[in-house]
């Protein structure tokens, strides 16, 4: 009960769309989760400068220091916190896409 407990505190729970694409994500192949980073990356696009510069702070804090599944990579963490910077309409399109290809295997765009 307490795993569930701790679950409920990640930022991603609140859209159970986001939540299950990011738990797909976590269970994928590292091939699926190179090509996640790359699109999830594009995000950047819509993030503001100081945005960004965040991620960055967040990254050097976290890496291989974190207990998220994502921590040892620092481009996952950036692609992720890419994600949970970005409006939730843009958030649940990523959701969207990144679940479909991750469901069927196919590339992500």
């Amino acid at each position: 009960m307490s795993e569930q407990k701790n679950y409920s505190k990640r930022w991603y729970d609140r859209d159970p769309i986001l939540k299950e694409a990011l738990d797909l994500l976590r269970l994928s192949t590292d091939e699926q989760k190179e090509q996640a980073k790359d699109f999830m990356l594009k995000l950047q696009e819509d993030v503001a400068q100081d945005v960004i510069e965040r991620i960055y702070e967040i990254i050097t804090q976290y890496q291989g220091k974190g207990n998220r599944w994502y921590d040892n990579d620092p481009v996952m963490i950036k692609a992720v916190e890419m994600l949970r910077q970005a409006d939730p309409k843009t958030q649940r399109i990523a959701a969207l896409k990144l679940l479909l290809a991750l469901e069927k295997g196919s590339a992500i765009e």
